[in-house]
């Protein structure tokens, strides 16, 4: 009896305590459930909500519609197509194991990975980012409401190769790289957005208009570039050249309408390509030693300094001892008196290292830079590279490189560089900023791109005059190699050794050719280069591939004879409409 009254006296004075400890807790309890009155920590609302959210929807970023690359005719060069992200939410398959199978076969998909998937408590699995719409639409159907299809974008280029080097490609981050598609990036792309996608099927997505980019004109010729093309891959073949290079350009304004290279690659599977090296542009990129096309800027430099006339001579003997070198012409023998025309009709080192002499480093080297030389062009597209060029001052300049410049020795120039300096000779000494850019079409909006100078190295006068001596290089100095009956054409070959870290490559060459037409009234220059041909000599290798282009060129063009040309400009007729 004395221990339960023991007991219950415990009882009594712990019940206190325990009514207390009760009271506390349901004050707090209280409290706590008074606050969900009030505003939460935004950081809490956050959580929250997303918890919430992670159940029912998921967030993507999704690019808007790229615009698309056309030729100067409107003629597609890159658009858009679709593939498909396909997801599925697990909780609403029926039978996994069947739909595993059925998935795995359609997409090509590990059954097994896809079951595990299948049984997941995810509300939502990604299946696969990709797939093409043949895919897409066996999935449609399977009419299951666990499936998720959403459209991506993807690039397509419908003309393969075409300009690949020129248009560039988009990758699989749909980001432009090289080419137009990387230097416009910003146009092309318009404004990604995100949009939140439910994972439960019966509920309809909000229609939202896509921020789609503006659509770019450019001003390639898409037959031109075939022709380029065509070309270049022929002469390839026939000289076992390893690389080479075909501009074709309006010295008017800076146009250009096809600018091709070899090697090539597909924009539409830019990812086989195992070189990265390939993806650049050689015409704006690649560096080379010109060779003797560099005569004919020597020449009209020294003509506009005022050191020499059209009609100044010197006496060739075979060779020039200077700056502690000896320069010898390229066939070893002495030519004996020559005029400036004959230094570029028969291609003399002796003759042009004479001229660059008489003019000094200071003149010379000012009208190099004046041409452009050791500078990039500016042109519209990625990866242009600036060319080098050494003047007195610099580390690596010695004396005789005012001699070996003289010639296209010493010196590296890209493709475009060089066409683009020549092309201010066929435009009366003005030189135009090359481009690719044509017309910016942003819905209703459209710029059209406008001609710019960089400047004019030379006079109408001096340019007449190097124009006059380009034409006897084709008619008296290349057996016809360059001709187009009917045709006034101006040219001048190149055949450039290839340095080495220990020198020059033995028996191994670029060879090119630049000229324009009609010599009078020139409406495009085209560049051909190939390098380390068979046959070695621009005259033989690249000449011959400029007529070719030409021959044709003049029908693409819509370009008469000179004859007929000259007979309607004497009747008052119009002959300035040519096709460009």
């Amino acid at each position: 009896m004395n221990q339960t009254y023991t007991q219950e006296e415990l009882f009594r004075q712990r019940l206190p305590i325990v009514i207390v400890g009760l009271l506390v807790v349901s004050i707090l309890l209280l409290g706590r459930l008074m606050s969900f009155q009030f505003q939460l920590d935004p950081s809490v609302l956050n959580y929250l909500e997303s918890v919430r959210n992670s159940n029912y929807s998921r967030t993507l970023r999704l690019a808007a519609a790229r615009g698309n690359i056309y030729d100067r005719d409107m003629q597609a060069l890159a658009v858009n197509t679709l593939e498909y992200r396909i997801g599925i939410s697990p909780n609403l398959v029926s039978n996994p194991r069947e739909m595993a199978t059925q998935l795995a076969g359609i997409i090509g998909l590990n059954e097994l990975e896809t079951f595990q998937k299948l049984s997941s408590s995810a509300p939502w699995v990604l299946l696969a980012p990709r797939v093409s719409a043949e895919v897409g639409h066996k999935l449609t159907q399977l009419n299951s409401l666990a499936i998720s299809i959403d459209p991506v974008p993807r690039r397509s280029y419908p003309q393969g190769t075409l300009a690949a080097h020129v248009i560039g490609f988009v990758g699989g981050d749909l980001v432009g790289y090289y080419g137009v598609e990387g230097f416009y990036q910003n146009d092309l792309a318009g404004r990604e957005r995100e949009e939140e996608i439910s994972n439960i099927p019966f509920v309809v997505p909000e229609d939202q208009r896509e921020d789609r980019g503006a659509d770019i004109v450019l001003t390639l010729d898409r037959d031109m570039q075939f022709l380029a093309e065509s070309e270049l891959q022929r002469a390839i073949a026939e000289s076992n050249s390893t690389r080479g290079t075909i501009i074709i350009m309006n010295p008017r304004n800076g146009e250009i309408l096809a600018m091709a290279s070899y090697p090539s690659f597909d924009p539409n599977a830019y990812y086989d390509i195992s070189n990265p090296s390939l993806l650049a542009n050689p015409a704006i990129s690649d560096q080379y030693e010109p060779g003797s096309v560099m005569k004919v800027l020597t020449i009209a430099a020294a003509l506009e300094m005022g050191t020499v006339t059209p009609y100044d001579t010197y006496l060739d003997q075979g060779f020039l001892e200077a700056g502690g070198i000896r320069i010898e012409n390229w066939d070893r023998q002495a030519h004996g008196v020559v005029d400036m025309t004959g230094i570029l009709v028969q291609s003399l080192n002796v003759g042009a290292a004479t001229v660059s002499l008489q003019m000094g480093p200071n003149a010379f080297y000012g009208k190099l830079r004046d041409f452009g030389f050791g500078n990039p062009t500016g042109i519209d597209m990625e990866g242009e590279a600036p060319g080098t060029m050494y003047v007195p001052g610099d580390e690596d300049y010695s004396d005789s490189q005012l001699l070996t410049n003289s010639f296209g020795q010493g010196i590296a120039v890209t493709p475009l560089q060089m066409i683009t300096a020549v092309s201010a000779i066929a435009n009366d000494g003005l030189m135009m900023q090359p481009h690719v850019f044509k017309e910016l079409i942003d819905g209703g909006r459209r710029q059209a791109s406008e001609p710019s100078t960089l400047g004019r190295p030379i006079s109408e006068e001096v340019a007449n005059a190097v124009t006059e001596m380009m034409v006897a290089v084709v008619e008296e100095g290349l057996d016809g190699n360059a001709s187009v009956p009917g045709y006034s054409i101006a040219g001048k070959t190149g055949t450039a050794q290839i340095p080495s870290p220990v020198g020059y490559e033995p028996n191994a060459s670029i060879a090119s050719f630049i000229g324009f037409l009609p010599a009078d009234d020139p409406q495009v220059t085209v560049l051909v280069k190939l390098d380390r041909p068979d046959g070695y000599w621009g005259s033989q290798v690249a000449a011959p591939v400029f007529r070719r282009l030409a021959e044709r060129l003049v029908i693409l063009m819509k370009i008469p004879p000179d004859d007929i040309r000259h007979a309607l400009q004497a009747e008052g007729g119009v002959v300035n409409q040519i096709s460009r």
